[in-house]
Order: C-alpha cells, then structure tokens, then sequence
C-alpha cells in the first residue's frame, strides 16, 4: 500500500474543496482503517461544498469531507476486538457519548453530545479513512459497494417512511431529490397503495417515476393540494412525508394531509418557518415526527434486510458514479444544478 493518497479536502473556510494528496492515516486506539470501495455525496458535503451558513458555523478547514462509504478493514488499532481486517463495512455517521441521559435510555440517535463522523472529523472522500471501531457496521458480502455506502441516507429515508404505518396507506412525498428518492422506494416497498411526489425539477420528476412514484406533480404549474385531494376523493392522503426543506412544500402537504394523519419532517429548512399551526396542526390532530439521523442500530438492521430481499429500486437514483475523484467539481455542480440523484465514487484506481 502507497503511503500517500488522493482526498477531496475542504483546505479553506470558501466556496468549493480541493483534491489533495495526503498521507495515509494511522489507526489509533478504538479506531479502524478502512480502504474505501465507494463513497457517495450527502446534501451536507454539498453545504460544505457550498459554505453556506451552516457549514461556516461547524466545518473547521482543513479537513477531508465525506461520511457515506462502503469499504474493507486493512489494519485495526489496540482495543479493537469485534472488527477483524477484511471485514466488508459501512459506518454510521454519529459518534456519540454512551453517557447522556438520551444515550443511557436507548436515544443514541439524539445523544447531547453527538459529533458527525466526516463533519466534525475527517471523512471518507479519499482512498483510505479512519472510521471509529464503535461506528461499524459489517456489510453482507452480497450487496454491492454502490449500495453499501447508500445505507446511511437510506436509514434517513426508512425512518422517515417508517415513523408510523405505511401499508396501504396514501402517502404524498415533497421534494424528489436524493433523500426523497429513497423514501419513494422505500415506501413502494413497505406496501404504500399511492405514492404522489411533489417536485419542481424536471430531471427529478422523471427519477421519480422511475423509481415508483404513481403520480408526479410539478408545483410551479399545478395545484398540489387541489391534485392531491382529487386524487383521495377529497379525504387528502394519509401520510405526508417532508424531504424538500421547502417552506412552501411544508404548507402545502400539511393542507393536503387527511385529519389524523402523520407527518414526518426530514428536510432542513433554510430559517424560521411561519405558518397557521392551529389549523393546518392542532386543529386536524397530526400525529408530526421531527426525523433526524437514524435510530442506532435498530435502523440499521431494517435498512440491510430491504437491501437484501431485493425489493428497494436503487440503480435509477445512483445516477452518476466516478472512477476516482478527478472530476469531483463536475460532480459536485451537476449536484447544485439539481440534475443527479445519488453520486457514488469509486476511489481506488490501484
């Protein structure tokens, strides 16, 4: 093994990233090194990318960007005793403490003192990376790296999906980007009877038709509320599920929601969000989940059993996939642009 290596780095607090050479990282204790099969772009390494305002508040440059990834064990530093080189594995993304009252009652996912694996760390844009030993997750050996590493948004996804029942329910899903895509899939599978999916993008549109949705809607040009409500003779869907971080979407899907539904908010919003809670809330009696993350590991185990019964629709939102990272600017402005799904890379060259 070469003891330099290739990694997308955020080298300074500005609009985009560079490709670096580096030296390759050694495992220190509680930790793993890992040589990275496939890595994908999450919508926070676009912020990062971006230098929005939150990435501004959290990132500290320099650092390796990244956190999505699929790859072999080569070497295991003192203390670990359940990774073992060559084992085939993803990581979860929150590093967390086992010590605040939400980890010591099982709510590892929303522990007090959490640090973001690739954010508050360096990440996996690179041909090796570390990985903390606490943070594996061994990967059957039949699912493929380009899906592997799509396990931790996907777990995003299911939890979003999943807070509540699914089968045979109406569901209406806004925002179709990559996050909103698996959520599409993720709900064909759990047995939705209608998926209808709000988005503005052209390109998106058509990925979610591909995927499963049954009827797309484009919000610049038509009713959402009014579609939705032919579309469930007047009663509105059962279930809304939120991935755009669209105010107006938000609106939209809270008026177009039966009273008594659910609600499952996963899209961030870019500030304050003002709307008529009592009426679009209070007075319709929604049940609203708040999703974040996924639950540690009970999240995990569900995502690996969808990937391995082979019901989930994955190839038509891996829409671009790089053999190393020369062209990770193209990609990360193809992303900006609105006109991908899922971009994996593929690091290794060697």
């Amino acid at each position: 093994m070469s003891e330099k290596m290739t990694a997308i780095m955020k080298t300074k607090p500005a609009y985009g990233a560079e490709l670096v050479e580096v030296d390759v990282p050694k495992p220190k204790e509680g930790e793993v090194l890992i040589k990275v099969l496939a890595t994908s772009i999450c919508g926070s390494d676009l912020h990062i990318y971006e230098w929005n305002e939150w990435a501004q508040s959290r990132i500290k440059p320099p650092q390796i960007m990244g956190h999505e990834v699929a790859g072999e064990v080569i070497e295991v530093g003192k203390g670990v005793k359940d990774v073992q080189i060559g084992d085939y594995v993803s990581a979860e993304t929150h590093i967390v403490c086992g010590k605040c009252y939400q980890c010591r009652t099982g709510n590892y996912h929303v522990c007090q003192n959490t640090k973001i694996f690739g954010v508050d760390t360096d990440g996996v844009f690179a041909e090796y990376a570390i990985v903390p030993a606490q943070n594996v997750w061994k990967n059957p050996k039949e699912i493929p790296p380009e899906y592997a590493t799509l396990q931790e948004p996907l777990g995003n996804a299911v939890d979003t999906v999943l807070a509540g029942p699914i089968s045979g329910k109406t569901v209406l899903i806004t925002g179709a980007g990559p996050l909103g895509l698996l959520g599409i899939t993720v709900a064909k599978a759990s047995g939705a009877s209608l998926v209808i999916v709000s988005e503005p993008s052209d390109f998106r549109r058509e990925l979610a038709k591909k995927v499963g949705a049954d009827v797309v809607i484009n919000p610049m040009e038509e009713d959402v509320v009014k579609e939705v409500k032919d579309l469930t003779d007047g009663n509105g869907v059962d279930v809304f599920l939120e991935f755009s971080g669209a105010p107006k979407a938000l609106e939209q899907g809270l008026k177009a929601i039966t009273p008594g539904g659910r609600v499952s908010l996963l899209g961030l919003f870019p500030g304050e969000v003002t709307f008529d809670v009592n009426n679009l809330i209070i007075f319709k009696a929604l049940e609203v989940h708040g999703i974040t993350g996924r639950h540690l590991w009970q999240t995990w185990y569900t995502v690996s059993n969808l990937l391995r019964s082979g019901k989930l629709n994955l190839d038509p939102i891996i829409t671009h996939k790089y053999k190393g990272f020369d062209k990770f600017e193209e990609a990360f402005e193809l992303m900006r642009a609105g006109k991908t799904g899922k971009v994996v890379f593929f690091p290794n060259k060697r």
